[in-house]
């Protein structure tokens, strides 16, 4: 197989480029190069997105193309430079207009202008929806993947490691809302090598890859027992967290994974079904945890979380 990834240098795109040089695929990574290096043994065409497209891509005769891609317009150039190629494009489950819901139904409205997710990240879900339709209009054929919270080694966001790393530190654990909650989580290496299984395959279609959906306390478990920790986990309900400014999701002052309910009930609850059909193969979240113990981690502090844990039982 020859291999196309655009990107290659971090996280999902590079673990699918590391996998495809094990399997013997030829691999080439059009990237800039500037967030790390393409693994070892891969080619790097060195391309920064925003330019045209180097000839060397489009006389490629690439098999397969991996697309990690955001913008619309990185989108276009790429497939109209190769779009005789089996095209993987990796999209993301915030391309649904329903956070309440886990149906596959109804999407965002397409954003086919470039956005500074800085400026706007609500841009996100719909600049993700152009793309998804220039891959899909424009390839011989195509397959669009909507993952859900990718995890494991080498996440640069700290979105999942907080757990791990706070779990193995032993002690009272906050743990945000309630134990049933339904979260879900898909490790990197897991779905990278669906990637590739999807490239060679020529699959075509739209698929959630998302991991199993569990209770929060069965994920923590899980978590808690892949690091060797016994928690003392204390649940916190939704209502006392926002009234003491803990944050949900991601970024400072946050408890990952932690989503308000009822209107993101359905953002990590999504059905795995159909991609299991299609191939994905899961592991276990005590196995995803101990590769997270060194990844960077922005998220409640010590010292936030023992202040809240004290006007906790103080109420």
């Amino acid at each position: 197989m020859k291999l196309l990834v655009l990107g290659g240098s971090k996280f999902l795109s590079r673990e699918t480029a590391a996998q495809a040089l094990a399997r013997g695929w030829d691999v080439t990574c059009a990237c800039r190069g500037e967030s790390g290096t393409v693994p070892e043994g891969a080619t790097h065409l060195r391309w920064d997105r925003a330019e045209p497209a180097p000839a060397e891509l489009a006389d490629g005769d690439w098999d397969a193309v991996v697309d990690v891609a955001r913008h619309p317009s990185h989108v276009r150039r790429a497939v109209e430079a190769a779009p005789a190629a089996h095209w993987v494009f990796v999209s993301t489950i915030s391309v649904y207009a329903d956070n309440s819901s886990a149906a596959m139904e109804p999407l965002v409205e397409a954003i086919t202008d470039d956005v500074d997710l800085a400026e706007d990240p609500e841009a996100y879900g719909g600049m993700k929806v152009a793309c998804e339709q220039l891959v899909v209009d424009a390839a011989a054929s195509a397959v669009v993947v909507r993952p859900g919270l990718i995890v494991g080694p080498g996440d640069p966001t700290g979105r999942f490691a907080h757990w791990p790393q706070r779990l193995a530190r032993g002690g009272e654990v906050l743990a945000p809302g309630a134990p049933d909650d339904v979260v879900q989580v898909i490790d990197v290496r897991d779905l990278a090598t669906w990637l590739l299984d999807l490239a060679e395959a020529r699959t075509t279609g739209a698929y959630d890859a998302v991991g199993e959906p569990m209770p929060f306390a069965d994920l923590l478990a899980g978590v808690a027992s892949g690091v060797g920790a016994d928690p003392r986990l204390t649940w916190v309900d939704q209502d006392f967290l926002e009234a003491h400014e803990v944050a949900p999701w991601a970024g400072e002052g946050s408890l990952p994974l932690w989503l308000p309910r009822p209107e993101y009930d359905g953002m990590l609850a999504h059905d795995p079904a159909p991609a299991l059909a299609a191939g994905l193969r899961l592991r276990p979240v005590a196995e995803t945890a101990p590769g997270c113990l060194d990844s960077p981690v922005v998220a409640l502090s010590a010292e936030r979380e023992a202040e809240v844990l004290a006007a906790w039982h103080a109420r």
